[in-house]
């Protein structure tokens, strides 16, 4: 990445920091994947219990790795082996200290837009949980909500899209066809304009290109 991209994602981030606290949550720019982490780490109490679901970007930066190797009680879904096991983990995870996800787009002004197949990452965001913690790179700002919606239905599910190999319209033509198929991954669309209660969710932005 040129120092240009670095320049830019930090300018942008310092910006969206101070609009995202102006909606009551917390957050902070970390410019590397080894700062983001180490926040993260600072952020998760030892012997928490700690779930997750969405969290490509959580992954790059080495903290899924880190919960699992370090002092803390993970509910790891892919451990499971059966469609129940794994059901059971997910609901588990409803009742986490922390619960770690990230965001399929973010507006510069602290709106953050997730979209779902099965629902339990977006039902953890919306109620649950105790502390939501979010880890977004700078590539997913954009600059308004109606960006940021069109962002998560046209990049980040059609991408997802190819990862998961479900036949799925967009993963023979990877762009979105207002599908209803049955294995659809676009069944729930959740935006968060505001934190309540207060500093419940905790935004970590990093300025590299994380997650899709």
């Amino acid at each position: 990445m040129t120092d240009m991209h670095k320049q830019y994602y930090e300018k942008r981030g310092q910006i969206l920091v101070k609009n995202l606290k102006k909606r009551h949550f917390d957050a902070y720019y970390c410019a590397t994947k080894e700062e983001a982490l180490a926040k993260a780490l600072e952020l998760i109490p030892e012997n928490a219990v700690v779930g997750w679901g969405g969290v490509l970007s959580a992954g790059q930066i080495g903290l899924l790795q880190a919960v699992k190797e370090g002092n803390y009680r993970p509910i790891d879904r892919e451990k499971t082996t059966t469609p129940e096991e794994r059901h059971q983990a997910a609901m588990a995870a409803m009742n986490a200290d922390v619960f770690i996800t990230s965001a399929n787009g973010l507006s510069m002004e602290g709106e953050m837009v997730n979209i779902d197949g099965m629902g339990n990452r977006v039902a953890a965001i919306v109620y649950g949980p105790k502390e939501i913690l979010v880890i977004v790179g700078m590539n997913k700002v954009t600059d308004t909500l109606e960006d940021a919606i069109t962002r998560a239905r046209t990049v980040a599910a059609p991408l997802n899209q190819q990862r998961f190999g479900l036949n799925n319209p967009c993963t023979a033509t990877g762009t979105c066809a207002d599908c209803t198929s049955e294995s659809c991954i676009c069944n729930q669309i959740l935006i968060t304009r505001h934190c309540r209660p207060v500093g419940r969710i905790k935004f970590i932005l990093v300025g590299e290109e994380l997650g899709l």
